[in-house]
């Protein structure tokens, strides 16, 4: 099936993308925040992205991809960078909707803090497996610094990453071989620490987490920008 990494991209975003017209959460009004804080972060990220494929850090079955590629990447990689950050931040959206009790406002800053640490000293521990060090301290080092500015919107960021990681289980499951015969992206275990949530290396779920607050980070400073601006 060699759509299948598309199908995976499609059916990712469709829910959300639907959904955005809600009247309640009415998701499509940020956007004008969203995609130009998608842009900022997709270009680290793809940059990251092409930079490991080309290293053998991980790779990609072309089993199971249409066979279009940009700068060694897959297209389905491309668009990857766009559904699964358009879709992790549709919950967080929703969930400052309905959500109204802050219910993580004295926990998250502990949490960020203490996972910080664990992810610094596990990235210097192992320095020489890339994908560990390189993720776990960029990581930590972007949560330490918004943790150290007291963002407003902290507690819901955790609060929706911990939402997301339902899907990310499904979605992530999917592309490293839970549910097929061979992964669609597989990884060379000598530069992660090999430990697997059902299928998927526990550095996805950093990944996931960097990912999405680099995104939200880049989203709330736009919204920010542009309310100083009227102010």
């Amino acid at each position: 099936m060699n759509n299948l990494y598309l199908t995976i991209d499609l059916l990712t975003i469709s829910a959300p993308l639907l959904l955005s017209f809600d009247r309640r959460v009415a998701f499509y009004k940020q956007w004008k925040y969203l995609f130009p804080a998608m842009l900022l972060m997709g270009v680290v990220f793809i940059a990251k992205d092409v930079i490991f494929a080309a290293s053998g850090i991980w790779g990609f079955n072309d089993r199971y991809l249409i066979g279009f590629r940009m700068l060694g990447l897959p297209i389905e990689e491309w668009l990857f960078f766009v559904v699964v950050p358009y879709a992790i931040v549709f919950i967080y959206a929703c969930l400052w909707v309905y959500v109204k009790k802050d219910i993580l406002k004295h926990v998250h800053r502990p949490f960020f803090v203490t996972l910080s640490v664990v992810l610094l000293v596990v990235g210097v521990l192992y320095y020489d497996r890339l994908y560990t060090s390189v993720i776990f301290i960029l990581t930590a080092l972007l949560l330490l610094y918004n943790v150290y500015k007291k963002q407003p919107w902290l507690s819901y960021f955790l609060l929706a990453y911990l939402v997301s990681l339902i899907p990310f289980l499904i979605v992530n499951g999917a592309l490293t071989g839970y549910f097929t015969e061979e992964p669609i992206v597989w990884y060379d275990n000598s530069q992660n620490l090999g430990i697997r949530i059902l299928t998927i290396p526990i550095e996805d779920s950093i990944y996931s987490l960097m990912m999405m607050l680099m995104t939200i980070q880049g989203m709330e400073w736009i919204r920010k920008s542009e309310k100083k601006k009227i102010e």
